[in-house]
């Protein structure tokens, strides 16, 4: 019997739940790939979706989606084992390409070109890292409800993203066409279909299941483009620097802006992790390495001119139903991340995938998001206080954006920042409104149900209180309660 057999039958399943459990790497491999079926195609899809609307050939697509895995499989494992101690949380956090940039980076994009991006990209990844690092002089800003609603205004801004590639991607000819739609709508169904019959933990893969069948369908369709194979090499290394950074103050505020927000995204899933998955609140450490290697892994990802990085809240979720939290499990699938990246006819297969089929399989990904934001505010509590901020920053960060011409007086940088960016919008709306808004806010209906009910109770235990009977008397129901 060999000596990896021997350690394999000596394998204690309890190490799953263990952060630092000695796991046989073999018999890990069955978990590292769960995570990574979990989030592969939330992994690319911002890519595809970016390149999409900066006119970027299959081509050079196909090496970006490369990278992404590269970059994906890099700032997991620094998630998992931090750098110099502060950068990274050492949490099974799993790390990819983030939803969260990708309003504000087509935007970029077309306007000021891929390149700008990058620069931005660049930039804004040094300042959330550094700000990672003293996260806990700042952190308070971020409130639950802050969160919350930044969180639900992701899930909106991606809806038309979601919408454009279901019709067959932003600027293609044919758009609309019923080809686009019945290929969408094929894509779509299979998730719906396999989300409500498959059991268990399969049903993580509705998504990749719907993927497979629009793709199929668009093989028979002829609507799958094959050029990029090609050229495609069986080996490939991700190349470095495929593009010359360009800086542009107003797309370096918009993205840093944006990144403000991931961070906000960060603390959530750091948070949810450490208490889903260790039953325990979240260390201050932990916390500000996990927003640090959210920066400096995403100026990384810049330099093989990829999107930013975040944590993956799918994952969170899978820790949560699985509790398997060990590092070496999480590790093996950042290992097959990083060996993907070099095996470059997955990143054509991918690139080749028709947006209408995208489009089908995101729509109710990014409608998930929305849901996931309610949830959020759910949990954060329907106060006064909180349903005034979320309906104030919901309110105006997604209503001015849709009429966009209302921003005309602000100087043309500050345009370029929130005139199409309604999560910029809502951040900004939020976190003012949680620094000004008082503690304590109520409704007249409300303060007025509440002192009657309190006089009722007052009522009761006062019965004969002299100062009591004189309150009620003059018909002062809340002084009354007060009284004795």
């Amino acid at each position: 019997m060999s000596k990896t057999e021997t350690a394999a039958q000596g394998f204690n399943h309890t190490d799953l739940y263990r952060l630092d459990g000695k796991i046989p790497w073999l018999r890990t491999i069955p978990y590292g790939v769960q995570h990574i079926l979990a989030m592969f195609v939330a992994n690319l899809a911002p890519i595809l979706i970016v390149a999409g609307a900066a006119g970027l050939d299959s081509t050079t697509t196909g090496s970006l989606v490369q990278s992404a895995m590269l970059i994906a499989g890099i700032g997991t494992l620094v998630q998992l084992f931090p750098l110099a101690g502060r950068i990274g949380s050492g949490l099974p956090i799993v790390m990819g390409i983030s939803f969260t940039f990708v309003t504000v980076l087509c935007g970029v994009a077309a306007t000021y070109g891929f390149n700008a991006a990058i620069g931005a990209i660049m930039v804004g990844g040094l300042i959330e890292g550094v700000l990672g690092l003293f996260a806990k002089y700042w952190r308070w800003l971020i409130s639950p409800i802050v969160a919350a609603v930044v969180v639900t205004s992701i899930g909106f801004s991606l809806l038309s993203v979601g919408a454009a590639s279901f019709g067959g991607g932003s600027g293609s000819p044919d758009f609309g066409s019923p080809q686009n739609i019945a290929l969408g709508s094929i894509a779509l169904i299979s998730c719906l279909v396999f989300q409500i019959m498959a059991k268990g933990k399969t049903k993580q893969l509705s998504v990749l299941f719907g993927l497979v069948i629009g793709y199929v369908a668009a093989l028979f369709m002829g609507m799958v483009d094959f050029s990029g194979f090609a050229s495609a090499k069986p080996v490939s290394i991700p190349e470095f620097m495929p593009f010359a950074p360009e800086f542009h103050p107003s797309a370096i505020l918009a993205v840093t802006l944006i990144f403000l927000v991931s961070a906000t995204e960060t603390i959530g899933d750091t948070s949810a992790l450490a208490m889903v998955g260790l039953g325990r609140d979240v260390r201050e450490k932990e916390l500000s390495g996990s927003i640090a290697c959210d920066g400096f892994v995403s100026s990384v990802s810049a330099c093989f001119g990829c999107l930013p990085i975040t944590s993956f809240s799918q994952n969170v979720g899978l820790v949560a139903m699985t509790k398997v939290v060990n590092r070496r499990a999480i590790a093996t699938g950042a290992i097959i991340m990083i060996l993907a990246a070099f095996l470059p006819v997955i990143s054509v297969v991918f690139s080749s995938l028709p947006d209408a089929v995208l489009g089908g399989c995101t729509i109710m990904m990014f409608g998930n998001i929305i849901v996931s934001g309610f949830q959020m505010i759910a949990r954060a509590g329907f106060t006064q206080r909180n349903i005034l901020i979320a309906a104030l920053s919901l309110s105006i960060g997604i209503g001015f954006t849709q009429v966009s011409e209302i921003f005309v007086l602000l100087p043309e940088m500050l345009q370029n920042v929130f005139a199409d960016n309604c999560v910029a919008v809502v951040f900004l709306v939020a976190v003012i409104a949680n620094l000004v808004l008082p503690k304590d806010i109520f409704v007249d209906g409300a303060e007025a149900e509440g002192a009657a009910e309190h006089y009722k109770e007052a009522q009761a235990e006062n019965d004969g209180c002299a100062e009591f009977d004189a309150a009620q008397s003059e018909g002062t129901e809340a002084a009354a309660a007060k009284s004795c």
